[in-house]
């Protein structure tokens, strides 16, 4: 099982705490490639892209009306988090989520 999201963000954290043995990938040091953004574009649309984020708030109109990809690979902070991948892709982190994985 892979979790994808930022060491310092807590909701990653809460499910890393719950899913020890899955394998960490911090986006903002190891930057996901093209395909694999892409894939998690494919399984949630723009449900991926965090237009609540310090970040969103902090880009031009113009890069706002980008191709989502585009502003992914741009600002991996963007990405709504966490991703985890287990065979399926689950985004974000809940009660009902744990229960499913643990």
């Amino acid at each position: 099982m892979k979790l994808y999201g930022i060491k310092t963000c807590d909701t990653c954290r809460k499910a890393l705490k719950a899913l020890p043995d899955a394998q960490f990938i911090d986006v903002r040091a190891t930057p996901l490639d093209r395909a694999e953004l892409q894939r998690f574009l494919d399984a949630f649309g723009s449900d991926l892209v965090n237009t609540r984020s310090t970040t969103w708030r902090g880009m031009s109109e113009a890069e706002r009306a980008a191709d989502p990809l585009d502003q992914l690979i741009a600002h991996p902070t963007l990405m709504k988090r966490p991703v985890i991948d287990n065979g399926t892709l689950y985004l974000g982190w809940n009660k009902d989520l744990e229960e499913t994985l643990t």
